[in-house]
């Protein structure tokens, strides 16, 4: 879903005079790996150089636990396998809650453009932990799955246990946190460093970017967006823009997608219609104070398409985005927030 970064930082520290000079005495560190189905890397100054790779997959795992549909045993996978009405969450799934709290209040200022319960349409369509392709389009069965989604079918209340309370408008409601739980991830990995005493870091999980402090050179992360092209090469780079003690998140269609005679279905599922979306943005690029936010509006962007996109981002100061959008004729054309403009004019 998120291919679209090209990381321009340093990888080696160089010796330079001034102010690099004094910086290049605080040594970084890069931790990576391989966590929900794409890759990490965390990159972060730390002058008792420390490798916190066991503890970043011990929360991976526990993440896991929570939050993946890949998982049998998951918590979210458990509660999508309920029929019934009430279902309830032990008092320690903070990963859960925090992903579904932040889900409802996107879902509002989106007006359910992003929406998690589209899990049965996601399945339907081969999006899910069983990929497949629809070669007949069952529209009745689609409007059937229509039933099942909304968010505002689906309301919770804590308990005095700690417990959590969900309650099912719809029997058939299932929850899908693969276009949020990514971004979370990026911003508990940063909360950790910072419980470190770590302020200088890039965080990326699969192109979802959390950056804080400065980078090796003792300048401000610098990320680079990628032209959307199903060919396209790590290189091509459309823009590079500073990450100030922001997060990053790019969603788009042009690479997770399948073809059944000559159509083409992405893996963004609009909520309203239950169709795969289609519309003129080839990608979403949205800034924003935590990755978690930064992801959930992505999606919604690539749901709403650009015109109404553009208008939602610019109604939230805390926010900017930047848009790739297609033409008739095969090019690409590119729109952003107001917020980028004094950045993006002198490049």
């Amino acid at each position: 879903m998120r291919y679209f970064f090209c990381m321009l930082m340093a990888v080696a520290l160089v010796a330079c005079k001034g102010k690099q000079e004094a910086v290049a005495e605080v040594q970084y560190v890069t931790v990576e790996g391989q966590a929900q189905g794409t890759y990490y890397r965390v990159t972060y100054a730390d002058p008792r150089q420390r490798d916190f790779k066991a503890e970043f997959e011990a929360f991976f795992e526990a993440l896991n636990r929570e939050v993946s549909t890949y998982l049998d045993t998951s918590l979210i996978t458990v509660f999508n396998k309920d029929k019934g009405k009430q279902f309830s969450l032990p008092s320690g799934a903070r990963h859960f809650m925090a992903n579904l709290e932040k889900s409802r209040e996107v879902y509002l200022a989106s007006d359910g453009a992003f929406d998690p319960t589209v899990m049965p349409l996601v399945a339907y369509w081969g999006f899910g932990p069983k990929p497949g392709k629809v070669l007949v389009v069952d529209s009745t069965k689609v409007d059937a799955l229509r039933a099942c989604v909304g968010l505002n079918k689906l309301s919770w209340t804590r308990q005095p246990n700690g417990e959590v309370l969900l309650e099912k408008g719809h029997p058939g409601i299932q929850l899908d946190f693969n276009a949020i739980a990514q971004g979370y991830a990026v911003d508990e990995i940063g909360r950790m460093l910072e419980a470190q005493g770590l302020t200088d870091y890039l965080i990326d999980i699969g192109g979802e970017v959390l950056a804080k402090g400065e980078n090796p050179r003792g300048q401000v992360w610098t990320i680079g967006i990628n032209a959307p092209r199903e060919d396209g090469k790590s290189d091509e780079i459309l823009a590079a823009l500073p990450l100030d003690n922001r997060a990053l998140a790019t969603s788009g269609n042009y690479r997770k997608f399948y073809a059944v005679n000559g159509v083409k279905f992405s893996h963004t599922i609009n909520p309203v219609t239950g169709f795969p979306e289609r519309n003129a943005l080839l990608s979403a690029s949205v800034f924003a104070p935590d990755a978690m936010t930064a992801d959930a509006y992505a999606t919604a962007c690539m749901v709403l398409g650009p015109e109404k996109a553009l208008q939602m981002i610019e109604k939230n100061p805390s926010l900017d985005a930047y848009f790739v959008t297609g033409t008739a004729d095969g090019k690409m054309q590119v729109r952003y927030s107001k917020g980028l403009k004094p950045i993006l004019d002198k490049q």
